[in-house]
């Protein structure tokens, strides 16, 4: 071929250009069907399953919400329903990483969630999840706009959340490869709790870790609430005068859980859990303590929210020490893997 062509220029030109328009004519199908897009980088092979790389698609599974001040029910794509629960569940002033922690945790709840069939805690039967927290906190972007109402500062914190959310795309945490229950709080009282000291069932990946972080970070590391001796009484279903006496006393604790809360306390001679004291006085944390002063009862719990899972502030902090959202997860949940959402995302499909 080579040696014809010396003698014959222009049939070796007519050549080139035919091998030109026919290399052509095969690259532009190829284009027009793999448009070129930034590639997103995976998380560590080390916590990622390895079916999870390369990232999965954007999936075009969608979220019934039901808006529970709105009084109706709005279908939301999965990703949108995860920007608006990071921006309503954690601050926006948190570290990026802290805030992609947040997302996964986010989509694995909702991913769970429909796919067991969990319509559980609805007012309505037509969507799977409330805006509230007794599911997830979830913001609409009409509201986040009130919220920020400066463009400004909308677009450059819209900007964070979505990059959150897009740089978690489609990911999800797993366990025995299944989706986790990916329960998270506010405040650790310096560490989290094992499952079955706060609802009494054994769930191996979550379990008990320090969380020093808070300490030094939560404005809620500390609260404290005062009500009348009266109130404490009937709160817990006893006699004010042995109210009375209990509350100058202090606090008897019989025993401590893992995470060094109160697991049970004698009060006036009857027994508690410390969850029970907590949800009827309405405090913080199920660490706390109490004295009398004036005819009332202050009581000042050590950090917010059940303390089972990830701590949010806890996650911050380690995000402030240059820890990546794969780390923080997994420091959290215990034993875990991150891997794409396709499998169950296709099972919510197929009903």
């Amino acid at each position: 071929m080579r040696r014809f062509a010396a003698r014959n220029p222009y049939l070796a030109l007519a050549s080139v250009w035919i091998a030109a328009a026919l290399a052509l004519t095969l690259l532009v199908p190829l284009l027009a069907r793999h448009p070129s897009k930034p590639a997103a980088a995976p998380p560590p092979a080390a916590v990622v399953d390895s079916a999870a790389a390369p990232q999965a698609a954007a999936s075009t599974l969608a979220v019934s919400v039901y808006l529970t001040n709105e009084k109706r029910v709005a279908s939301v794509p999965i990703e949108a329903y995860v920007r608006g629960v990071v921006a309503a569940e954690m601050p926006i002033d948190f570290e990026l990483e802290a805030l992609k922690a947040q997302a996964l945790a986010a989509r694995t709840y909702i991913v769970r969630r429909m796919a067991a069939g969990d319509h559980s805690n609805m007012p309505v039967k037509e969507a799977w999840v409330t805006d509230t927290v007794t599911h997830q906190a979830y913001v609409t972007d009409e509201q986040l706009r009130k919220q920020w109402p400066d463009e400004e500062t909308y677009r450059r914190n819209m900007e964070k959340v979505n990059r959150a959310t897009s740089e978690t795309e489609g990911q999800i945490l797993l366990y025995g490869g299944e989706p986790i229950d990916a329960t998270f709080f506010s405040t650790s009282n310096g560490y989290t709790e094992n499952s079955e000291d706060y609802w009494s069932v054994y769930i191996p990946y979550l379990r008990s870790v320090p969380s020093p972080w808070d300490r030094q970070l939560s404005p809620k590391f500390t609260t404290t609430v005062t009500m009348k001796v009266a109130d404490f009484a009937a709160k817990l279903g006893l006699r004010a005068s042995a109210a009375a006496g209990a509350a100058a006393a202090g606090t008897t604790v019989l025993e401590q859980t893992a995470g060094h809360r109160i697991k049970r306390l004698s009060i006036a001679g009857t027994r508690f859990t410390g969850r029970d004291v907590r949800e009827k006085l309405g405090l913080a944390s199920a660490q706390f303590s109490w004295k009398a002063k004036n005819g009332q009862v202050e009581i000042t719990s050590t950090g917010y929210g059940h303390g089972v899972g990830m701590s949010q502030w806890g996650a911050n902090g380690m995000a402030k020490e240059g820890k990546t959202a794969e780390q923080i997860a997994t420091y959290y949940y215990t034993g875990i893997s991150i891997g794409p959402d396709d499998p169950f995302v296709q099972r919510i499909a197929g009903g």
